[in-house]
């Protein structure tokens, strides 16, 4: 069988070798911003699955852009250095492309790991002062955001200037811009978090109005052989929130200033969210996306079974397929996946001789005759 999953694409220039992307997933282990080992074993875990392009998690482009005292950032030299360290390591092993999501968690920052519980982190605890487009809260519970002034937007803008610069010199090969889940981007986006009553608030265009500077920033100052994409939440899931057709607004406005690809997520806004959760519930989101701009688009969300995968861009429902938990629990998903779909995926060649006999020719570029 010829799969689809499994052909090649191009996101503006860059070629991929099949469609499914390892999505960006926060691991909350870095030291001041500062990718560690631990950074150099999960990237260089994945960076041998066999998907077609590899995301490095949100990565926060100021301090209190953080989401977690332990999200990785990338706005100083001690960051662009770990990083480059890490990325050395895995580059020799591994020609996949690779991308970065740059971010800024706005009134999201500042929160324990996890597995620490998550909630917003006091200055006594290692804490600091948020900033939201409006002074409103995540969580009723929590202290109110400070209300970004003109300088505060000119310094995060210029921030998701300088993160760009910092990723190029990094030879990273995509960008993407995290608009999605309840962070400072989205927080622009969604009527419930910005209420601002100057000119980046109120109707629709006021309020894509900053995350589009940023993305118009970002472009300019990328090469042109980067492609610049952009995660979305296409609603909020909440009566009078941000929706699917604000997200096709906002998708057409980024289709004419040359975005490559649109990341179609959902939720993450607010706490009264009603997530009709269930096996691709996302997909119809990232559907309506393509469908409306042409738009090359990723799905996202409980995408775990091959065929499951295949269908959704045999079909035409996303061009991509981004996988998250689904690769943390199983980093050979692509592998198997292959073998399901009578297809082939690039291995190193430490791990040719684990191609069991009924999987005989999954790997592409394995030699013959091993002894």
């Amino acid at each position: 069988m010829s799969s689809v999953l499994f052909s090649p694409f191009s996101l503006g220039a860059l070629g991929l070798r099949n469609r499914i992307v390892v999505s960006p997933m926060c691991q909350y282990s870095a030291v001041e911003g500062n990718a560690t080992a631990w950074h150099r074993i999960h990237l260089g875990q994945l960076a041998q699955s066999g998907a077609g392009l590899l995301f490095i998690e949100a990565t926060a482009v100021e301090a209190i852009g953080r989401i977690t005292p332990g999200c990785l950032g990338l706005y100083s030299d001690a960051n662009v250095t770990a990083l480059r360290g890490v990325l050395d390591d895995v580059r020799m092993f591994s020609d996949m492309p690779i991308g970065i999501q740059l971010a800024h968690a706005g009134r999201k920052a500042s929160s324990a790991r996890p597995w620490d519980g998550g909630q917003l982190l006091p200055a006594s605890q290692g804490g600091w002062a948020t900033v939201a487009p409006s002074a409103i809260p995540h969580a009723a519970q929590e202290a109110p955001p400070q209300a970004l002034d003109a300088e505060g937007l000119a310094r995060i803008r210029e921030a998701f200037i300088q993160a760009a610069r910092r990723s190029a010199e990094l030879g990273l090969q995509a960008v993407e811009l995290h608009c999605a889940h309840g962070y400072l981007l989205h927080q622009f986006l969604s009527p419930l978090s910005n209420q601002r009553d100057d000119a980046y608030g109120g109707g629709l265009t006021q309020r894509m109005r900053f995350p589009l500077e940023v993305f118009d920033a970002v472009r300019e100052v990328l090469p042109p052989a980067i492609p610049l994409g952009v995660r979305v939440s296409a609603t909020d899931w909440v009566e009078d929130g941000w929706d699917l057709e604000q997200t096709l607004a906002f998708a057409h406005a980024l289709k004419q200033r040359g975005c490559d690809w649109i990341d179609v997520s959902s939720g993450g806004l607010s706490p009264r969210q009603q997530i009709p959760i269930g096996p691709g519930y996302q997909v119809p989101l990232a559907e309506a996306v393509r469908a409306a701009t042409g738009l090359p688009t990723m799905s996202v969300g409980l995408i775990t079974e091959a065929r499951q995968a295949e269908a959704i861009v045999a079909d035409g429902r996303a061009d991509l397929v981004a996988l998250a938990r689904a690769l943390l629990w199983n980093p050979h998903w692509p592998w198997h996946a292959a073998a399901e779909l009578g297809a082939q995926v690039k291995v190193p060649p430490q791990y040719w001789r684990s191609e069991p006999r009924e999987a005989r020719g999954v790997f592409a570029n394995a030699a013959i005759g091993q002894r």
